[in-house]
């Protein structure tokens, strides 16, 4: 049985917000429909109700956060979608000119691949074959790579947070 959710007004309005300046500081732009949008606000806030993080509303979470940090927004998959397709999966972030009404948005591919189809960390390591004095941290969510003992506590580029990277190397 799912879970009902109350998420207020206020709460979605005090989100979107924080989400756009978020955006717009960080060179992002969040669908124009703002209905849409908000919406798309109140999806992530239920889920972060459910779960205790905010899951894409588009997709099927786990409820397992370590399974599902791959679509915890913003998803690992956002900006190639908005590269390639010019929107992400679910529509909240979207290209400057879907932003500017120059294009419309048009749906997007799920990119989400199955965990076993992924490479392991021993094949990447298998495949590099190489030692560094400090070992390569990747954001998940942008690709952002840094040497260093640990992972930063928040991605200088993107903002995600500390365990949204992985050892690259």
């Amino acid at each position: 049985m799912i879970q009902q959710v109350h998420v207020s007004d206020q709460e979605i309005e005090k989100e979107y917000k924080r989400l756009k300046e978020d955006a717009e500081k960080n060179g992002y732009f969040l669908n124009p429909d703002i209905e849409f949008t908000k919406a798309l606000v109140k999806g992530l806030l239920i889920n972060e109700k459910r779960y205790g993080y905010q899951s894409c509303p588009c997709r099927l979470a786990a409820k397992i956060k370590e399974k599902d940090l791959d679509i915890i927004c913003p998803c690992y998959y956002r900006d190639p979608d908005v590269t390639e397709f010019g929107s992400c999966y679910c529509g909240l972030y979207v290209s400057e000119e879907i932003s500017k009404g120059k294009k419309k948005v048009t749906s997007v591919p799920e990119r989400r691949k199955m965990k076993s189809d992924e490479p392991s960390l021993q094949d990447k390591k298998d495949i590099l074959n190489c030692r560094l004095s400090l070992p390569v941290w990747r954001c998940k969510v942008c690709g952002y790579l840094c040497a260093r003992e640990n992972p930063p506590e928040i991605c200088p580029i993107c903002k995600a947070k500390k365990e949204r990277f992985e050892k690259f190397m």
